[in-house]
């Protein structure tokens, strides 16, 4: 893993173009992707910090890399202080930095004390940086992702203390916890981001080049963090209105040359194809089951085929699995594993079918 200091990184661009943790989709091909396409930071999908510090098998599940792989900031779910500070010591020497997710306003995430629910809870998310940040290496990035309070001062408030605790940085999701579709509010960003002396990185309604500029400009936050804007187009830091077919290609050479399952490989081609094919042409692309099927449609309908090697990967060669070994090691897999996928093993991937989980 590439050594790098992800608060160098705010300091030397006008705003990183970040692509967001993603329950199924920003696994290690989709970074790899958005890399190569103008992403300059990427997160993994959120993990559940209690199973991957005492089972094996979830480590190896939810979590691999490869040494272009970087940066990397890793999120994890947490509840308690020393899940948080044990699954942060295992994945340091395979990524640049961890992430404490505050910002989940799914139901089984509040009622469990995951995610948004930490909100009402300041002084242990508090505790969980300042605990971390001693923990690991200095130049080694702590960051949380959290969602506007009630009230921007509230919101201030919180930030500044995390900033006190020993954030890197800080994410911004500019919408309430009971707030879903709706307009981001750009000035608490705007207002949150002058409060902070660390680096403020702005989420929600990040779906172009031009949009994030904008934002940048109207907001001052050093950081523009694209999810959906980024499955449509993972080339839109690039300033692609649309996916362009070369990245298409990308994504076809880059999967398939790291063996990505079927599911997730056609998933994110539904996403990308989704401004380009005619309504009748995603009709037929969305209902095939196959590889070979998706490949034989792309060739004869778009000129784009496999090229094995291609990518200059190889799932043999390039991945890492995270093979740390854990102080918490338990025989149990941990209460996420043993009540939902060790209940069901006909998967190719559980944790991909289990996405909605997190969602």
């Amino acid at each position: 893993m590439v050594n790098a200091d992800i608060l160098d990184l705010f300091q030397e661009k006008d705003f990183l173009r970040i692509c967001a943790p993603m329950v199924r989709y920003s696994k290690l091909p989709f970074r790899i992707l958005a890399k190569r396409n103008g992403c300059d930071l990427c997160y993994s999908p959120m993990i559940m910090a209690d199973s991957f510090v005492q089972s094996a098998k979830a480590r190896r599940n939810e979590f691999t890399t490869c040494t272009e792989d970087s940066p990397l900031i890793v999120q994890f779910a947490a509840n308690s202080v020393s899940d948080f500070v044990n699954a942060a010591e295992i994945v340091v020497p395979f990524s640049n930095g961890v992430d404490l997710n505050c910002g989940c306003p799914q139901r089984w995430a509040m009622k469990e004390g995951y995610g948004a629910h930490l909100l009402t809870k300041p002084e242990i998310i508090h505790d969980m940086v300042r605990q971390v940040r001693n923990r690991v290496p200095e130049h080694y990035s702590v960051s949380v992702k959290i969602r506007l309070l009630e009230e921007d001062r509230k919101t201030i408030e919180l930030a500044r203390s995390l900033e006190f605790a020993g954030v890197t940085f800080l994410t911004l999701h500019a919408r309430t916890t009971q707030e879903r579709h709706s307009p981001i509010h750009e000035d608490s960003l705007r207002e949150v981001c002058q409060s902070l002396k660390v680096p403020l990185v702005a989420n929600g309604d990040v779906k172009s080049l031009k949009g994030a500029e904008r934002l940048h400009a109207e907001t001052g936050c050093k950081g523009m963090m694209a999810a959906r804007g980024m499955l449509s187009n993972p080339a839109m830091f690039r300033g692609y209105p649309t996916t362009p077919l070369t990245c298409v290609q990308d994504w076809i050479n880059i999967s398939l040359d790291l063996e990505t399952i079927f599911n997730c490989f056609h998933h994110h081609l539904v996403f990308m194809m989704e401004h380009i094919m005619p309504k009748e042409e995603r009709r037929i692309f969305n209902s095939l089951k196959t590889k070979s099927a998706v490949l034989e449609f792309l060739e004869k309908n778009y000129g784009i085929t496999y090229e094995p090697g291609k990518s200059g990967l190889s799932s043999a060669n390039d991945i890492i699995i995270c093979d740390k070994s854990s102080v918490r090691e338990e025989m149990s897999a941990g209460a996420f594993f043993e009540t939902t996928v060790q209940k069901d093993e006909s998967y190719d991937d559980t944790l991909d079918s289990l996405g909605g989980l997190y969602n």
